[in-house]
């Protein structure tokens, strides 16, 4: 019986593991593309790897590395769940690769698109020519949408064919993108779970031209560069204010436990006060949330309260208490999150916030002094992506921080 029994149980762990190695996704780097509507592929690289039995991904944008630990199997079917932008991939695995959708809820609607996955694949873009430029340094670049214009600046650095960087505008940067340059054809992209962007181009010297920026499923924007060591963007202290004759924020809302939080509640009195509207869905405000967790751990003991306005793509408290709570769970945050009702769309933010003058978008950062006055309000947020421009807000934002500490309320 006890021969039986050891054979029994030893075929059942044979067959677990082969079942295992049946549908576990191979460990090693991939290449994966979400497809637009026009059959355009958007592609990244993600990294696979077994931790203690649990697939876990890692996916590469230039120097970040974003984990995904939500892997799960059914039959030849994988399900990948992100842990933030609220999307997922259902996927099928056919002779070692995958196909499959990847699935975006946008609040109202949902985002579907094509996706595909090879392993062993270590290179996001093919370079078939030897690179016939270099755009390292920096360039004034229009994107144009609809007949209207965006200026922002691109920084970049290349390395033989291969060229990391970013584009910073007056509502925040582009994250960590990547790519190669072959011939003179530029190729960048990224996906961080919520955004998939392609960026292409032709380089002739000092010119980028020809381009186009696809976004998600539709979107196609022209785009072009001209480069310039002394392009810079406004003072983005500079581009949101209160009204003439307001000098305070005043708001009441739910927390994501339902509990009604105001300005004027006792715990508030006397104190610094970070006010971050936010949005779940948001890329710079992920950045941003990132860096004000640590904030909060280095001031709140000085003094310094962080108070979250979230703006989500429903006004349905539920919904919207589910991807906070996600996110709040992501970077373990510490302070108030508050749902607001309100959408980013259609004025809502300055709607809810009737003494703003306006609010030109996400995120935005109120540092309220210990009398209750609005001091600073800064537009948008350059990321860790940008190099110098994170480290130069990071010391101003603590400069002023602690200028404010030390005024007498």
């Amino acid at each position: 019986m006890k021969i039986r029994s050891f054979l029994a149980i030893f075929c059942f762990t044979l067959a677990l593991n082969a079942a295992y190695a049946q549908t576990a996704l191979k460990p090693g780097i991939w290449r994966g593309a979400t497809k637009t509507a026009k059959g355009v592929e958007i592609p990244f690289n993600f990294e696979v790897s077994n931790v203690a039995g649990q697939t876990h991904l890692a996916i590469i944008n230039g120097a970040e590395r974003f984990k995904v630990t939500d892997v799960k199997y059914k039959g030849d079917s994988v399900f990948i769940h992100m842990p933030l932008f609220d999307s997922e991939f259902r996927l099928k695995q056919m002779a070692g690769n995958l196909t499959g959708k990847w699935i975006k809820n946008g609040g109202t609607k949902y985002t579907i698109m094509d996706f595909t996955a090879t392993p062993n694949t270590l290179w996001r873009f093919k370079t078939p020519q030897k690179p016939a430029a270099n755009i390292t340094g920096r360039w004034s670049v229009p994107f144009v949408s609809d007949g209207k214009t965006d200026l922002t600046v691109g920084e970049f650095k290349q390395v033989g064919a291969k060229v990391t960087g970013t584009f910073l505008s007056t509502t925040g940067d582009y994250r960590f993108l990547e790519g190669v340059i072959t011939g003179n054809d530029l190729y960048l992209s990224c996906f961080d779970g919520g955004h998939n962007y392609l960026f292409t181009a032709k380089v002739n010297g000092n010119k980028i031209t020809g381009g186009k920026f696809y976004a998600g499923l539709t979107s196609v924007d022209d785009w072009s560069g001209v480069k310039d060591p002394n392009a810079k963007l406004p003072d983005p202290f500079s581009l949101t204010a209160l009204k003439s004759g307001y000098k305070k924020l005043a708001f009441t809302f739910k927390d994501i436990n339902g509990n009604k939080v105001s300005l004027t509640d006792k715990r508030f009195k006397n104190k610094v006060i970070i006010v971050q509207i936010l949005g779940s869905w948001c890329p710079n405000c992920m950045d941003e949330t990132a860096y004000m967790v640590n904030y909060y751990k280095k001031f709140h003991p000085k003094g310094v309260e962080v108070i979250g306005l979230a703006y989500e793509r429903t006004t349905d408290f539920t919904k919207s208490q589910r991807t906070l709570k996600q996110l709040k769970t992501r970077f373990n945050i510490p302070y108030p999150l508050l749902i607001t009702g309100y959408t980013p769309a259609n004025g809502d933010p300055a709607k809810s916030l009737p003494m703003m003058a306006k609010i030109l978008g996400f995120p935005t950062t109120i540092m309220i002094d210990r009398k209750g006055d609005v001091r600073k309000i800064h537009t948008g947020f350059s990321g860790p992506g940008t190099g110098e421009h994170y480290t130069d807000f990071i010391t101003e934002f603590e400069r002023l921080t602690t200028h404010m500490l030390e005024e007498q309320g």
